[in-house]
């Protein structure tokens, strides 16, 4: 299933969620070949809560760590970079927009949207 019209791809062993994604990815994949960036990462997962067992009409239920998964990582110069690449719709999204604000909290991180 598509998520708001994007064009899923492949493309040099990895899958992209737009054309989009898959254009940062190219212009990234320069950017490593010709030493201006370095540790280049796709889908780096940073845990923002950890799993926690919640009780549920007396009953236990797990719920799994939340997530946020960047696009893409990568070093240049000192800098750990995080990057997202979002489309106008989905940048204000309630859910995105928490995550952005426990990345800073819980890692420290601020995050690049393209």
């Amino acid at each position: 299933m598509r998520k708001y019209n994007n064009t899923k791809r492949e493309y040099d062993g990895h899958k992209f969620d737009s054309l989009k994604e898959l254009a940062r990815y190219k212009i990234l994949s320069a950017w490593l070949a010709s030493g201006i960036i370095r540790e280049l990462k796709l889908q780096e997962p940073f845990v923002l809560a950890p799993a926690v067992i919640l009780i549920k009409d007396g009953k236990p239920k797990k719920k799994p760590a939340v997530k946020y998964i960047a696009d893409f990582t990568y070093m240049k110069d000192s800098d750990f970079i995080v990057e997202d690449v979002k489309s106008e719709a989905t940048k204000n999204l309630p859910v995105y927009r928490l995550k952005i604000h426990l990345m800073k909290h819980v890692h420290g991180l601020d995050i690049t949207e393209i």
